[in-house]
């Protein structure tokens, strides 16, 4: 962190990251742009075009049919199963708009739609491969098949769905991975879980077990002077509930199984090796990092190759803010679908061993464009502290059109945060990815950022977007229970992963980020269970995600206010007063006596497991 040191080493992580910045620079990225925008006080206002496109409505009624496998991918070990999780999911949503795939269909009458069905045959090189009827307006309506009828391949199978209602019919097109049991360089295999967006894995360990839903929470991890260090820190993010780390070298958390994200580069990779031999042994999960240099094929042909062997590793992770730096519009699919092609996949858009994910700093430049080459999709949103709308590191406003605050069109407030997540969640129903691709959430976990490292940017810079001596878009850290906060409105609004950049960080976050970790394991059966119902609610300021798996009701509630809040069970629908409640998070919330109201101090969060 800017300004604070908690640890001995030269660079803190923030600032590292803006050394990786300098790396696009040199390498000829636009130096004079952030998400297309102008930001410079010398510069005109030009628009930087990029919007995700709004689809035009229509004033009948369109069916967008789409298709896909429950998980993704299956193997062989998957043949013979008769579980529930082999199915093809069925979206029949009918709208208004042109999203994509939708097509006119007649309907008698509108307020019929519910009892109305198609009938669907799902088929794989032109043999039937599953069918049955499916209501309109179903989601993840599941039509079970047998594995046992195909063999497993590299390249994915192309499915062809078709649906018919009366002489209508209406057809989709999905992928399905069915890959070989992995070959001795494999180490891992993560499916996705296309019916939530949740990963599933084996124990990081390596030790033998079935694979089981994971949550990451955690932080993106400086490497080389953190980890490269103190080879005990990820026993001790382990203790902390840490489940992935993210090697930016950057870290990274996970609920029930704990992972890393160290942030690059690895250039000591005798430590690197000892650091995920250490990783390993304390069960953390790995988010493996080529920010550096994932637009050359042959860095990630060596990394890959390298890191795919490892037992804990969770994914892979590419672009960091390629939009925000303006990588080629192709680059971050181009680098997936390497990836894939070395992990077991085709290369072609099928699966390999694991996922791959990137992280989005703009609100709207080339979305399509840039989440293309990803299953799992990080926004990072960061208002904290921050004057969202003048930019004292170049005195200039910052609109859609101009400037850069470092949070891209905020406003300056948690609902920044909402907003982001509920943008990406949208742009990925209309591209007709909704269940092919996830989102995640960093919430921010850092501040205080003027460093004399900017005076050295501003000699070897001179053009850069760094090279101010008092570059401070972020004035303070959050604190632990603001932390929180970022982090809850992230998962109430889609988000099945915690990464914040980044650690260390203040006790006070480290703190509160280990008491949601350790939280989560009574939340994740609600969040990440496919046959939970869910919805949110926002009331007074207070963001509520409500997960109902059989006769309980996860509440998870955080008070975005910075005063004292009172919510009604009554008001959320749930029935009041109860005769139990067990709080599972406490973050400044609790119930009243007599347990009809949930009470929530200045950014208070809690969270409930009531009765229905």
């Amino acid at each position: 962190m800017k300004g604070v040191k908690y640890d001995t080493f030269p660079f803190t992580s923030l600032e590292m990251k803006y050394l990786l910045f300098l790396v696009h620079l040199v390498l000829g990225v636009s130096a004079q742009t952030w998400c297309g925008k102008n930001y410079m006080s010398t510069s005109p206002i030009v628009p930087p075009g990029g919007l995700f496109p709004i689809p035009a409505t229509s004033k009948t009624p369109l069916l967008a049919l789409r298709c896909s496998p429950a998980i993704r991918p299956y193997l062989t070990e998957d043949a013979n199963s008769d579980s529930d999780d082999i199915a093809i999911l069925i979206d029949t949503p009918v709208t208004f708009s042109h999203i994509a795939n939708a097509a006119p269909i007649t309907l008698p009458r509108l307020d019929e739609l519910a009892s109305t069905s198609v009938s669907v045959t799902v088929t794989v090189n032109g043999k039937k491969l599953t069918s049955g009827n499916v209501p309109l307006n179903a989601t993840k309506h599941a039509l079970p098949f047998k594995l046992s009828g195909l063999k497993p391949q590299a390249k994915a199978f192309d499915i062809s769905c078709t649906a018919t209602l009366q002489s209508q019919k209406f057809e989709a097109s999905g992928s399905l991975s069915f890959l070989p049991q992995p070959p001795a360089d494999i180490g891992s295999v993560t499916k996705m879980d296309l019916r939530t967006g949740a990963l599933l894995a084996r124990p990081a360990t390596g030790e033998p077990g079935p694979f089981a839903p994971v949550f990451p929470i955690g932080f993106y991890t400086d490497f080389g002077g953190y980890l490269a260090n103190d080879f005990t820190i990820p026993a001790q993010l382990k203790a902390q509930g840490c489940v992935t780390m993210s090697l930016i070298k950057v870290f990274q958390n996970v609920v029930d199984k704990s992972w890393v994200h160290p942030i690059p580069s690895f250039d000591n990779l005798t430590a690197l090796d000892i650091v995920l031999d250490k990783m390993q042994e304390a069960g953390l999960y790995l988010m493996y990092d080529m920010r550096l240099n994932y637009m050359n094929a042959t860095a990630v042909t060596e990394q890959v190759n390298r890191i795919k062997s490892r037992p804990n590793l969770l994914l892979w992770y590419t672009g960091d803010e390629p939009d925000g730096t303006s990588d080629p519009l192709d680059a971050t699919l181009k680098s997936s679908n390497l990836i894939q092609s070395l992990d077991g996949g085709d290369g072609l858009g099928g699966a390999g061993y694991h996922p791959v994910s990137l992280v989005l700093n703009c609100e709207n430049f080339h979305y399509t464009e840039y989440a293309s080459g990803a299953d799992i999709l990080l926004q990072d949103t960061y208002m904290i502290g921050n004057n969202v709308t003048f930019s004292s590191q170049w005195g200039t406003v910052c609109t859609p059109d101009y400037g850069d605050c470092g949070c891209d069109n905020c406003k300056g407030a948690f609902e920044d945060i909402s907003t982001r997540m509920d943008e990406f969640r949208d742009r990925n129903f209309i591209n007709g990815w909704e269940r092919t691709k996830a989102v995640w959430t960093v919430p921010q976990g850092f501040g205080n950022d003027t460093s004399l490292l900017e005076g050295w940017i501003s000699s070897a810079f001179r053009s850069s977007r760094y090279k101010s001596d008092s570059y401070s878009f972020l004035k303070r850290f959050p604190t632990g229970q603001e932390f929180v906060v970022e982090s809850v409105v992230g998962i109430n609004h889609g988000g099945l992963g915690v990464v914040s950049w980044d650690d260390p960080t203040t006790p006070d976050i480290k703190a509160s980020a280990s008491l949601l970790a350790q939280s989560l394991t009574k939340m994740t059966p609600f969040i990440l269970s496919p046959s939970a119902t869910f919805r949110q609610i926002t009331i007074n300021r207070v963001d509520i995600g409500l997960w109902t798996v059989g006769g309980q009701t996860l509440v998870l509630a955080t008070n975005m206010n910075y005063l004292s809040v009172s919510i009604s069970l009554q008001s959320l629908g749930l029935p009041s007063p109860q005769p139990s409640v067990t709080q599972v998070l406490d973050s400044g919330a609790r119930t009243d006596p007599a347990r009809s109201h949930l009470l929530f101090d200045s950014v208070g969060t809690g969270a409930f497991i009531v009765r229905n």
